[in-house]
């Protein structure tokens, strides 16, 4: 038992101290965001720029000219975001055992005042979420290039249709606000 339980002891304080690290090297925020002014303003003398965007004199690649347009930094009107306070912890099994971890945050899109109603759901609503990501696991879905966008359309949208079955049409959206998959050593 005791062989079992310490590699699985260094797994989780090896995917903690991942989860840390990826927060403490999160890139810092843009100019206009660290200034408190909306995306996609800036201050005099700089051009406008996106949410994590460098500013088009400052792409880093060497080019000049517009930056991508600004993506919706924002609910729309009429919705609001439930954060969901713990994050799901998804094992990554193949045919050798447990070969990854994957540590995910979500957040919803719903509408504007029924967040009592979906906290009131929130263990149904973690339950169904989690059934989710562990099919999507069991699928091969979090193996190779799990972010390639064909892979990250395909979860959303299953998440969404979870979180519809159990909140109802209050639900518009289901955000990935982090994800993070930490390998196994050997």
């Amino acid at each position: 038992m005791l062989r079992l339980l310490i590699p699985v002891l260094l797994l989780l304080v090896g995917t903690g101290g991942g989860v840390v690290g990826a927060m403490v090297l999160r890139p810092a925020p843009a100019p206009e965001e660290a200034a408190g002014l909306p995306a996609g303003t800036a201050p005099e003398g700089l051009p406008p720029c996106g949410p994590g965007e460098a500013p088009a004199d400052q792409a880093g690649d060497g080019t000049t000219g517009a930056a991508a347009p600004a993506e919706e930094t924002a609910p729309r009107e009429g919705r609001e975001y439930f954060r969901i306070d713990n994050q799901f912890v998804v094992p990554v099994v193949g045919e050798a055992g447990m070969s990854a971890l994957v540590v995910a945050s979500l957040s919803l899109e719903i509408t504007t005042g029924s967040q009592p109603a979906v906290f009131a759901l929130e263990p149904r609503l973690r339950d169904a979420l989690l059934q989710v990501m562990f099919d999507h696991a069991n699928l091969g879905g979090f193996d190779g290039i799990y972010t390639a966008p064909s892979n990250m359309r395909a979860l959303r949208t299953a998440l969404r249709e979870a979180a519809r079955r159990v909140v109802g049409q209050d639900v518009h959206d289901v955000l990935i606000t982090d994800l993070v998959r930490q390998d196994s050593a050997g």
